[in-house]
């Protein structure tokens, strides 16, 4: 028996391929998914369990900063993350995508 792959799957795989240190944004991860949106990206990460194992923190939106989620404790709390990988943010609350970007 074989398991339809879905949308959420292919978003799933691709997070699981961004290294440690860098971040990738919703619309480029969309574009390795036909038929995929930047925002169907962000609801396929917002349907994650909390232990899904996948690095959600390491997609930000096309501005190089953190979209806003879970009432600020989620974002507050991707940026810890990422901070932890040694990811820096600018004063404009920024990640430099020419520095920390993923190349696929």
């Amino acid at each position: 028996m074989s398991k339809n792959i879905t949308y959420r799957d292919m978003v799933f795989d691709i997070v699981k391929q961004i290294p440690s240190g860098k971040v990738a944004s919703y619309g480029q991860i969309s574009r390795m998914i036909p038929g995929c949106t930047a925002r169907m990206v962000g609801y396929a990460l917002a349907s994650l369990p909390n232990d899904s194992g996948i690095p959600w923190q390491r997609v930000i939106n096309s501005k190089g900063k953190i979209s806003p989620h879970g009432a600020g404790f989620g974002s507050a709390m991707q940026r810890a993350l990422l901070e932890q990988e040694g990811i820096i943010f600018n004063t404009d609350n920024r990640i430099d995508m020419s520095i920390f970007g993923w190349i696929a």
